[in-house]
């Protein structure tokens, strides 16, 4: 079973669309969309493992160009 989160991602002015385009490139995105609010795009998620999906947040979604800072919320199933 794979573990799932949301990551709120705030963009740098005028490049949450740049962001989104990439970010849906990068193996284990599930869905990337543009809000509005606080944050400026939120991105779906997957990987085998707790330290897998901490990997793809940090080695490779952090490093896209434009993104200022993330906030990962891991799914929980109650």
């Amino acid at each position: 079973m794979a573990i799932s989160a949301y990551v709120l991602i705030q963009t740098e002015v005028g490049k949450a669309a740049l962001v989104t385009g990439s970010v849906r490139a990068i193996k284990g995105v599930i869905a990337a969309d543009d809000v509005t609010g606080p944050y400026d795009v939120i991105v779906r998620i997957e990987a085998p493992t707790l330290d897998d999906l901490g990997k793809l947040v940090v080695s490779q979604i952090q490093s896209v160009e434009g993104i200022t800072r993330t906030f990962t919320c891991p799914v929980v199933n109650l």
